[in-house]
């Protein structure tokens, strides 16, 4: 079938032009450029003054054919012209094809050009062979067309490749090509099937690239970076495989559709900052860091990783959303794990996330990720935050440090990095929080309360009561320091971490008890038990006449002790008041009014201390 001959073009080209069939509705006519010493293109020489120019041809040579029209026997005479007879296939110089139009399949199979090679706004109409070339300069394929497939399979690119503006209408193959200088494919549309599997890159530029099929870059290898900003895939793609040597650039990239995504591996950052997925994700990626900052998920997604430093700030996602991390290397198909060499420099293979802040954690599911350094103030419905496996926080300083001449040493408990930061910012501050600076915003207690407070509701929910208690503490802690509460609550609060660590210190309230039932014990022994138990007295008056006797039987008030009053016997008087008060009960041992007072004060205070032991011990084991 005959391909429709091009649209007239009202404007001649820049150089001199054959002008072969000028019409009145096409004053331009051919827009070939002169064949040497001729006045004609290629295409519509005198078929003598051709046979003269081909055979004028030796391999290696520079040709100029600029906006010709070839058709497959015109330009198999032309390759056959460039013959390399060692080789047994065409050598070519310079090459300038701008403008060309290959009417059929159009051969360069096994070409080598060995100058650069224009073949901008080409019109191939039939399929475009190019397997196994060699570009020793560059190659420029910019506003090319592509009307039949394209096949590189093999090319090897020595020099600068540009593909950008290209389209490729049917199938666009790449399989094992070699781009070994800067590569651009920016704004090139694939409509159908692009494969680029087994290749490499060493720099390449996807740039507002349209991927209208299956985009796939199975086993590729990009060794400098490579970007795919502001491109759209309209159809599935994959990187299943790949190997990014450098930074992988996704920014503002749109996926209509499903998205598969590695596993692959990237040494340096692989950037998704306001991508936009609209069908399923997984993404399997061994990564240094992942930037996902204003991202938007309008589909499922799922993202197992590893070694990765997630940012996941204003992210935006409407159904649930994996974050996990991957204990062992990912395994391809085959069986085989893929290759992490290129991360061999990593400190380890844990997932760590950046900051999560402004994102609705309501469909978020995080499992055996390290948050010691992520950042969640903004972070909305964060209660509803899912969390599986060992998730990692930050603990507090272990070490005892000194404020001046006071020993400090705080509770060992899971603490936010914000907290970190701001207790580090602190005036008075020990040495051991994390002085790193999360950016210009600065957050404090009055911030950090209700952080902590969802993280406690996420943990209860989870019913993981014990793990709810460090951030019951945490909370605690910040409203303690907060500056808009009151003075009375701020004491009150400050009353209850030092007595029992906000009901979550079994040891500080058992050490309080112990405390004051020593305090207790001493005072009684001192001033509460009298020197003897108090005698009975039995008075009464006999009447004269005889009759009733009437007897009035009284005690002696207790006295104060003298002399020794730390004896074993006092001891264990004052043991069995002190025990009896701590149970809210009253011993049955005379006492003086002094030790009447103490006892009372013990039976209001010790049963308090010993109730904040059995709720601190309570809220550590219960599930």
């Amino acid at each position: 079938m005959p391909h429709p001959s091009p649209e007239p073009h009202p404007t001649p080209p820049g150089w001199p032009h054959c002008g072969h069939g000028t019409t009145a509705e096409d004053t331009v006519g051919c827009r070939g450029i002169h064949a040497p010493g001729h006045t004609s293109c290629l295409a519509h020489l005198a078929d003598a003054d051709r046979d003269a120019y081909l055979d004028g041809l030796i391999p290696g040579a520079d040709i100029d054919h600029r906006g010709t029209s070839f058709t497959d026997s015109l330009l198999v005479a032309l390759l056959e012209a460039l013959l390399d007879p060692t080789t047994g296939h065409a050598r070519i110089g310079e090459a300038r094809f701008d403008s060309a139009t290959f009417q059929d399949d159009a051969y360069f199979v096994r070409a080598t050009f060995g100058g650069h090679a224009w073949f901008d706004s080409a019109t191939f109409q039939g399929l475009a062979g190019f397997d196994t070339v060699t570009f020793l300069g560059l190659a420029g394929f910019d506003s090319a067309t592509f009307q039949g497939s394209a096949h590189f399979d093999s090319a090897s690119f020595q020099g600068y490749a540009g593909f950008r503006s290209a389209t490729f209408h049917d199938l666009a193959w790449f399989d094992s090509a070699t781009f070994q200088g800067i590569t651009k494919f920016d704004s090139a549309t694939f409509k159908h099937l692009a494969r680029f599997d087994s290749g490499s890159f060493q720099e390449v530029s996807f740039v507002r690239a349209v991927f209208q099929g299956t985009g796939q870059f199975g086993q590729v290898t990009f060794e400098g970076q490579a970007s795919f900003g502001y491109a759209t895939f309209r159809g599935a793609v994959r990187f299943r495989s790949a190997i990014f040597e450098s930074d992988a650039r996704f920014d503002e990239a749109t996926f209509e559709r499903l998205v598969t995504l590695g596993p692959l591996v990237c040494a340096g950052r692989f950037v998704l900052s306001e991508a936009t997925f609209s069908g399923p994700a997984s993404l399997s990626l061994a990564a240094r860091r992942l930037e996902c900052l204003r991202t938007r998920w309008t589909s499922t997604a799922e993202l197992r990783l590893r070694y990765a430093t997630v940012d996941f700030a204003h992210a935006v996602f409407e159904y649930p959303l994996t974050i996990a991390a991957a204990a062992t290397p990912f395994v391809l198909p085959d069986g085989q794990p893929v290759d992490e060499r290129v991360l061999d420099d990593a400190p380890d293979a844990a997932v760590r996330m950046a900051s999560l802040r402004g994102v609705d954690a309501a469909h978020l599911v995080l499992a055996d990720v390290d948050l010691s350094g992520c950042l969640f103030t903004g972070t909305v419905h964060l209660d509803q935050l899912r969390l599986e496996g060992a998730c990692i926080f930050d603990t507090v300083p272990a070490a005892v440090h000194w404020r001046g001449w006071r020993p400090v040493r705080f509770t060992q408990r899971r603490t936010l990095a914000e907290e970190h930061h701001w207790r580090a910012s602190e005036p008075s501050a020990v040495q051991g929080w994390n002085v790193a600076v999360f950016g210009a915003e600065h957050v404090g207690p009055l911030q950090l309360a209700p952080v902590y407070r969802a993280l406690r509701k996420a943990f209860e929910d989870g019913k993981h009561e014990p793990g709810a208690a460090d951030f019951y503490y945490g909370e605690m802690e910040m409203r303690r320091h907060a500056d808009d509460i009151p003075r009375s609550e701020r004491s009150l609060l400050t009353a209850y971490w030092a007595l029992s660590g906000y009901g979550m210190r079994a040891s500080r309230a058992l050490s309080w008890l112990a405390a004051a039932m020593l305090v207790t014990i001493v005072l009684l022994m001192s001033f509460g038990l009298p020197k003897d138990a108090p005698k009975q007295e039995a008075t009464g008056t006999v009447p004269t006449g005889g009759g009733t006797i009437t007897f009035e039987i009284d005690k002696d008030e207790p006295r104060n002790p003298t002399g020794n009053r730390f004896t074993g016997e006092r001891f264990e008087k004052a043991l069995n008041v002190t025990l009896n008060s701590v149970v809210f009960r009253s011993a049955d041992q005379d006492l003086t009014t002094a030790g009447t007072y103490i006892e009372m004060t013990s039976r209001l205070a010790e049963p308090v201390l010993l109730g904040l032991t059995v709720l601190a011990v309570r809220n550590r084991v219960k599930r």
